[in-house]
């Protein structure tokens, strides 16, 4: 069925009122196709989605998670790799201690790239790794850094482009076994990260939308990748201001390919192309 926009509004109202979660600044689009997905996969209409999320805290949970869900991969969008390793990162170097805050981290692949990287770098030990999600469900699985093989084969082409390649010389390959940061069974199909990384990062559930800090810590670095996108312009604003002030002085932040930073908030950063540094 085709939602209104009062459609939206009701339901947007009722979640508001029986749980904790109020996504009425998300993009009202990207709410109608999600909320439309979920009528079909639940083979409800909305009066019958309503009632069940009235009636059921469990079904509330899995609407959200369902709603929010967000989809990632090692070292996702190559060429911003190349930024934060070559642009971003260096410019971290001389700090005695660097916080880097992945907010909206899905399963971890992100934070999991973050920290090969740091690795290689010889910034592992001196950088200290928070991550938080909506989905608690999502913040479980980037913990345990398990993940199918066969299904995320790019992977391993990811990893050799940031990692074992130079972008700026491609005659230059580096040897950086896989087996370095994790193990793959290709009989069990899965990839596993190795324990000193699952170890590293400290987790929490967390709503952008309520501007929590819930680390009580300034950083060097926030990514917020594919995130900003389901906001809309309000509530985009309103994220990213936070982040102004939960960044150190040149602090950076790093936004998805497709995604800007636009109105009150523009004026706080200098754009440099996928990344922006804190005025």
């Amino acid at each position: 069925m085709a939602l209104t926009r009062a459609d939206i509004e009701l339901f947007l109202k009722t979640l508001k009122e029986i749980s904790t979660y109020d996504l009425s600044d998300y993009s009202e689009n990207s709410l109608k196709r999600r909320i439309e997905k979920l009528l079909l996969d639940n083979n409800t209409n909305l009066q019958g989605l309503i009632y069940k999320i009235s009636s059921n805290k469990q079904f509330v949970e899995k609407i959200v998670r369902d709603i929010t869900v967000n989809t990632t991969e090692l070292f996702r969008d190559v060429k911003t790799w190349h930024k934060i390793r070559y642009r971003i990162l260096p410019k971290l170097a001389h700090l005695e201690k660097i916080n880097i805050l992945h907010a909206g981290c899905s399963s971890g692949q992100e934070v999991f790239s973050m920290l090969i990287l740091l690795n290689e770098l010889n910034l592992f030990d001196k950088t200290n790794v928070y991550a938080t999600d909506l989905n608690s469900e999502m913040i479980e699985k980037s913990k345990k850094g398990l993940y199918k093989f066969r299904f995320n084969l790019n992977y391993l082409d990811n990893y050799d482009k940031v990692i074992k390649e130079n972008p700026f010389n491609f005659d230059e390959i580096r040897d950086v076994p896989y087996e370095n940061y994790f193990h793959i069974d290709k009989d069990l199909d899965i990839i596993k990260m190795k324990d000193f990384l699952i170890k590293k990062p400290t987790y929490a559930v967390s709503d952008l939308v309520k501007n929590e800090n819930k680390f009580y810590k300034k950083y060097d670095l926030i990514l917020c990748r594919n995130v900003l996108i389901y906001f809309n312009n309000d509530l985009q604003n309103r994220v990213l201001i936070n982040f102004h002030s939960l960044l150190n002085d040149n602090g950076f932040i790093v936004v998805g390919v497709h995604e800007r930073i636009l109105g009150e908030a523009e004026e706080k950063f200098i754009k440099k192309s996928t990344f922006y540094i804190k005025k």
